[in-house]
């Protein structure tokens, strides 16, 4: 996570208590202020469901919260890492690709494994239709976790709502900031039941996607990717290519490409921060990519963008 978030700290007594886990360089907390939340409340556009904080916690060692009384509903996804979560006195062990979901007035406390931390991403909620947002996905006390594993596209929803709380205070970004809650948590419903069936291949493409997702910053190279598969390189491309039709690191960089797209789109940064923030050295390089994947170069991308 390196894309740099405006974060807005202001303390709000009504809600349910924040952690003050101290936030590293890469972490976001964001609240959404008081007037915005009574825009919310009050705007038929996004009164159903709406978000009052969420942010992005990476490594988050000493993390950890009790909260006996709980205003709002909370939803956690893990994407790394490991925590122990105890929910109206029952024992759960949260790991990597786990959905916790805690609704308002449940009793709870978590706290992140020492050895190995869970990086996440939380939102806390409300709204008129929220318990029926939450019932939707299939939340009983017993089942507080749900395994979905590190999906690229539930990864990119998240940070998309992010992304979009750093576009400004206007009205209208915050009711797309509410209205892409929205979408989120009736895609998580859709990947819920679908998981539980195991729809799954013989290769786990979703976590194998995530994993690309979460190194997109980064260089990943083809033995990496297959030693997580536990297949031979050989066979691990091999197989890829027959379910996706290219080869993993095509894909990958396809990703980068994409999210590319998507800084050229929101932000004024120039074409070789992009191409550092992507993991390329070398911005000559990394156009060449992006005209191949795109059919044009970044610079005509943003031409283009303004037209």
């Amino acid at each position: 996570m390196s894309i740099q978030y405006f974060i807005l700290l202001i303390q709000v007594d009504r809600m349910s208590l924040t952690s003050d886990w101290p936030l590293p360089a890469d972490g976001i907390r964001f609240f959404v202020p008081d007037f915005i939340v009574k825009l919310f409340t009050e705007n038929v556009l996004c009164k159903d469901l709406y978000p009052l904080r969420f942010g992005y916690y990476p490594k988050a060692r000493g993390h950890n919260m009790q909260r006996d009384h709980h205003d709002d509903h909370l939803l956690i996804y893990c994407v790394d890492g490991e925590a122990d979560l105890v929910v109206e006195g029952r024992h759960h062990h949260v790991r990597k690709g786990n959905l916790v979901m805690l609704p308002k007035d449940s009793i709870h406390s978590y706290v992140a494994n020492e050895d190995n931390p869970w990086t996440i991403f939380w939102i806390h909620f409300e709204g008129e239709l929220s318990q029926a947002y939450l019932d939707n996905l299939n939340y009983s006390f017993e089942t507080p976790i749900i395994p979905l594993g590190v999906l690229p596209r539930l990864v990119v929803g998240f940070e998309s709502l992010l992304a979009i709380s750093a576009s400004g205070f206007g009205q209208k970004v915050y009711i797309h900031i509410a209205n892409h809650l929205k979408q989120l948590m009736t895609y998580i419903a859709i990947l819920i039941p679908k998981v539980k069936a195991g729809e799954s291949k013989s290769l786990n493409l979703d976590e194998i996607h995530g994993v690309m997702q979460h190194h997109i910053h980064e260089h990943l190279d083809l033995d990496s990717l297959a030693d997580m598969a536990n297949l031979s390189k050989y066979y691990f491309s091999k197989k890829y290519k027959e379910l996706t039709g290219r080869s993993p690191i095509q894909h990958f960089i396809h990703l980068k490409m994409e999210h590319a797209c998507y800084l050229l789109d929101i932000s004024t940064q120039h074409v070789n921060q992009i191409a550092r923030e992507l993991g390329y050295d070398d911005a000559y390089y990394f156009s060449r990519l992006f005209k191949k994947v795109v059919g044009m170069s970044p610079s005509e991308y943003k031409k283009v963008r303004y037209r």
